[in-house]
């Protein structure tokens, strides 16, 4: 017994010493050069794996440090993914909407303590309920509605959604899950119903708005809510594992037929690169406008969650931006806004860009500002 406790001493203390070390040599500053190296290195033992699939940007402001892609946009026909695919976002979508809220409200077309009550009408939702919401509420994901993704969504077929009007049959049965402001729950009807706000004050078709007020004032010029049963050229399928992780399914009969509001749109590494330079130079919102996206409102029981932005780290070392994820997808877009880094991870792999993100961070870290 004493030498098993002694053994067990010795492991712990082995292991211990063992990973101070590690982490010692984990924090060694590097230059970007030697950034970019281990980077590509990581990536590359995980597509030997077939642990990933997709494409990484890291840039640091104007100056791209990092630029791949690996892996097949089509298995059935051996396309692979280039720099150019276009992945889809999932949730990543959110930030279009918020941003297009926030230039309606800086326009003063808007203000974010509205009610929904004044833009939607009954055929959306119960007025009990939208006289209780307000703007910054639905922005925020304190509104209390929940995802229009439900029962009768997955018993339906996804031809029928492709305008906002046509989910409102999804929308009708929900009740709130707790008061607004008063509580936090991540939210698709939520940004759904900013998508309808959109509409019904700038007299404009959601995917109109955006395609004319974000992507093309970014640049975007491969980015859009294409439709799944029109041929769109260079564009990954999502792909998930099988049970017996023995072979792969396609997701092109899971997901919505055409993204909105909520998620689901297309986009690639360099579009989204453009997307954070116009966001950070000022070029969708002016300055104000511009940081109230990144507020964390703790108030609004929203610590990490600004106005559909992700907000964390400290003072000094703020990284704001969002991910995306559904079965064969995982995205995200950091911005580092202190040290000046984006990092962008699009995959058509299920749950296969999250070590690449964690890779990441532990890089701009270590690299010597």
């Amino acid at each position: 017994m004493i030498k098993h406790i002694l053994t067990t001493t010795l492991f712990f203390l082995y292991a211990s010493i063992t990973f101070a070390t590690e982490s010692n040599e984990n924090m060694k500053k590097i230059g970007i050069k030697e950034t970019a190296i281990e980077l590509d290195t990581f990536v590359k033992e995980l597509v030997n794996k077939d642990k990933f699939s997709g494409a990484i940007l890291l840039a640091k402001g104007d100056k791209i440090l990092y630029k791949a892609a690996f892996g097949l946009a089509s298995k059935r026909f051996n396309i692979p993914n280039n720099q150019q695919t276009k992945f889809n976002l999932a949730s990543m979508n959110k930030m279009f909407t918020a941003i297009a809220i926030m230039q309606l409200v800086e326009s003063k077309k808007l203000s974010l303590t509205d009610k929904l009550s004044s833009f939607v009408d009954e055929t959306w939702l119960p007025k009990t309920i939208t006289n209780k919401i307000e703007i910054q509420h639905l922005l925020t994901h304190s509104s209390g509605l929940g995802s229009f993704f439900n029962k009768d969504f997955m018993a339906s077929s996804r031809g029928l959604f492709r305008s906002l009007s046509d989910y409102k049959k999804l929308t009708q049965n929900e009740s709130l899950q707790f008061e607004p402001g008063k509580g936090n729950r991540y939210s698709n009807t939520g940004m759904l119903m900013l998508g309808v706000v959109i509409e019904k004050v700038s007299t404009q078709n959601y995917f109109d708005y955006i395609r004319e007020n974000i992507y093309k004032r970014a640049g975007m010029v491969n980015t859009d809510s294409y439709e799944m049963d029109q041929p769109v050229a260079n564009l990954a399928i999502g792909y998930i594992p099988t049970d017996n992780d023995t072979g792969w399914t396609n997701n092109l009969f899971m997901h919505v037929i055409k993204g909105g509001p909520a998620g689901g749109g297309y986009s690639t590494i360099e579009d989204l690169y453009q997307f954070a330079l116009a966001l950070t130079n000022y070029k969708l919102l002016n300055k104000k406008h511009t940081e109230q996206l990144y507020s964390a409102k703790p108030q609004l029981q929203s610590p990490s969650y600004g106005y559909g932005f992700r907000v964390s780290g400290a003072s000094g070392n703020r990284v704001v931006g969002h991910n995306g994820g559904f079965p064969g997808i995982d995205t995200n877009l950091d911005i580092y806004l202190d040290k000046g880094y984006v990092s962008i991870v699009l995959s058509n792999y299920w749950r296969a860009a999250t070590p690449v993100i964690s890779k990441i961070s532990e890089l701009v870290d270590r690299t010597k500002q």
